[in-house]
């Protein structure tokens, strides 16, 4: 007997038994006298939904036979299943949507498909064209969108292995020590296929299919699509991201990516504003800090990142070789430290920045001139400071 959701792909509940139980590296699982959950295989992935309330996780096809992993184990005896729907249509439109976008680019553009990925949010195909022209994708999606219109049906059969092969039959091959009976699902006047998933009644159950876009692969082209209530989640969501870029950028939506552009030119040419006054702050502070009494120059500052402690450090020993510097920093409640020493500095800094690390409960290292870390306070910065001044005395 073939299982329910080949009988019925659009039955959601099934009242059956659980025949056996069993555990598989950890994952308790369950093997029923009749299922509803499609198992993964040929490129869709399995249905969700629940046994007796209990979460079905998986279902995957196990030595011949389907096995329903679950959040929990369960007894043997009646089993109550209930499918999650919306997962399922959701795979059945995408499912469908990709035979007949196979069909209609390999009829009318000469494109195989040679390989097809139903992903969580966006689906694929690899087509064996080298590339597709933006011409190209309208008028392929536009075919696909009159077959759709079409409303033609969509059946599903078992024949022979003689009788196979005797059909018109478009395929990328059986799985490899296939032995029986083969399944062929069929769209009315456009295709033939070979294939064991969920599909439609008809293509206008497809609702529609959008094409994202494309990208080069082994020598073909991934074919980006979706189709259903995905294409109209995904405007959905376009059109809630405009809404909010038109309110900050103050343009229209056949403006935004001028305006858009403009601002960003805008921020650019601030950002190089903004490096170059910190390096003349740099060089100013780095004169005021070497001017420092003794052989310790130490600053702190608020939202400096390394790199400007760093060229702080460079400055000071530029205007005087022969001091040491402690710079600490400090972000989001996250701190920074730089310890180093010039030239003419006798501080032994690898020593004196791991006593440093130590106080701070800090992580660093460095080697030579320059020891740096990270603490996640920088409440004992003081104390630092004194056990360097200490030192260098």
């Amino acid at each position: 007997m073939l299982p329910a959701y080949e009988r019925d792909p659009f039955a959601t509940s099934l009242e059956t038994r659980v025949l056996r139980v069993g555990d598989e590296n950890g994952r308790p699982f369950a093997i029923l006298e009749d299922t509803v959950f499609y198992p993964e295989g040929g490129g869709q992935p399995c249905d969700l939904g629940t046994l007796n309330g209990v979460a079905v996780v998986d279902v995957q096809k196990r030595e011949g036979e389907v096995r329903h992993y679950l959040g929990q184990a369960v007894s043997e005896g009646p089993a109550s299943l209930s499918l999650d729907w919306a997962r399922r249509f959701d795979h059945m439109q995408q499912h469908t949507g990709q035979h007949l976008l196979t069909a209609v680019a390999q009829d009318q553009f000469r494109w195989e498909t040679t390989a097809f990925h139903l992903g969580a949010s966006v689906c694929d195909i690899e087509l064996t064209a080298q590339a597709i022209s933006p011409r190209d994708m309208e008028r392929l999606e536009e075919a696909v969108a009159a077959e759709i219109r079409a409303r033609r049906e969509v059946t599903a059969r078992w024949v022979s292995a003689e009788a196979y092969g005797l059909e018109a039959v478009r395929s990328r091959g059986l799985p490899e020590g296939h032995t029986g009976d083969i399944r062929l699902v069929q769209i009315a006047g456009v295709d033939l296929n070979t294939c064991g998933g969920t599909h439609l009644r008809h293509t206008g159950e497809i609702e529609a299919l959008k094409l994202l876009g494309t990208e080069s692969i082994r020598g073909g082209t991934r074919l980006f699509y979706v189709a259903g209530r995905r294409a109209r989640l995904r405007l959905g969501a376009h059109e809630t991201r405009n809404a909010g870029l038109r309110a900050l950028v103050g343009a229209p939506d056949e403006e935004l990516v001028p305006a858009l552009q403009t601002k960003m030119d805008q921020l650019l040419a601030l950002e190089r504003r903004g490096r170059k006054l910190e390096e003349e702050l740099a060089g100013f502070q780095a004169v005021s800090l070497a001017a420092q009494p003794g052989g310790l120059a130490e600053a702190h500052f608020e939202g400096r990142d390394m790199a400007f402690l760093q060229k702080l450090a460079r400055g000071i020993f530029a205007a005087d070789p022969g001091k040491a510097v402690f710079l600490t920093s400090e972000s989001g409640g996250q701190g920074i430290f730089l310890l180093g020493a010039g030239e003419g500095s006798a501080l032994d800094v690898p020593a004196a920045g791991k006593a440093v690390a130590a106080l701070l409960g800090a992580k660093g290292g460095g080697a030579g001139k320059s020891f740096q870390g990270k603490a996640s306070s920088l409440a004992a910065r003081e104390q630092a400071v004194a056990a360097l001044r200490e030192v260098g005395q």
